[in-house]
């Protein structure tokens, strides 16, 4: 008898994870990637003032410029060529540039490639291949194995790794895409209670753990 409750319980908990992913899950899955993107475009800005050379630039402005006509696969392809040509910052942050590109083009299993690549890149400095993970994992979070996907995100949850309060959101966002809300629950408590983490990131875990609780 007591297996049946056990079961039923079971049941319900991964019902409950269902409904709270098909409610919040798309939401979550915004904010955090907006977080990602604005940060890529950031470290990609400082790369390409630090490495700044100019015929290296004016193809880049180009692209952006090709971007904001909306002509989103002409200015991939121009990033794809400036990723071969330029190195250090300016080819790093056109790789990431044009993985951009690629999903507004509706290319997004391109996309993909382009970060995992990035990722298995052992020349790119650890901070970007960390970055590219979690795009590549944000682009496959609604459709991607979870179980999959969270031995990617796992890694990047160090105590030491720069991108790790991202990473252990993404990590509570699968376990809840996966029906695990006890694994859920708890890697949220984990982010809220990390006083280091950005007040963003808390709050929305607060949240997450107060709809939980409802």
């Amino acid at each position: 008898m007591a297996d049946i409750f056990e079961e039923v319980d079971e049941d319900l908990k991964q019902d409950n994870a269902k409904k709270l992913w098909d409610q919040y899950g798309r939401y979550i899955i915004g904010v955090a990637t907006v977080v990602i993107l604005a940060t890529a475009g950031h470290v990609g800005w400082r790369e390409y003032v630090q490495d700044r050379q100019e015929s290296y630039s004016e193809r880049f402005i180009t692209a952006l410029s090709l971007a904001g006509d909306k002509k989103h696969s002409e200015a991939a392809a121009v990033l794809a060529a400036l990723s071969q040509d330029a190195s250090g910052g300016y080819g790093t942050l056109a790789r990431f540039r044009e993985a951009v590109e690629r999903v507004a083009a509706g290319e997004t299993a391109a996309a993909i490639d382009i970060y995992d690549a990035i990722a298995d890149d052992s020349g790119t400095d650890s901070l970007y291949r960390g970055l590219a993970v979690l795009n590549s994992v944000f682009l496959q979070i609604d459709t991607g194995d979870a179980a999959a996907l969270k031995l990617r995100v796992g890694p990047l949850m160090a105590a030491d790794h720069p991108w790790r309060h991202s990473a252990t959101e993404t990590f509570a966002v699968l376990a809840l895409q996966a029906g695990d809300l006890d694994e859920a629950s708890k890697t949220y408590q984990q982010l809220a209670d990390d006083l280091e983490a950005p007040q963003g990131a808390r709050s929305r875990a607060t949240e997450m753990l107060r709809t939980f609780g409802e």
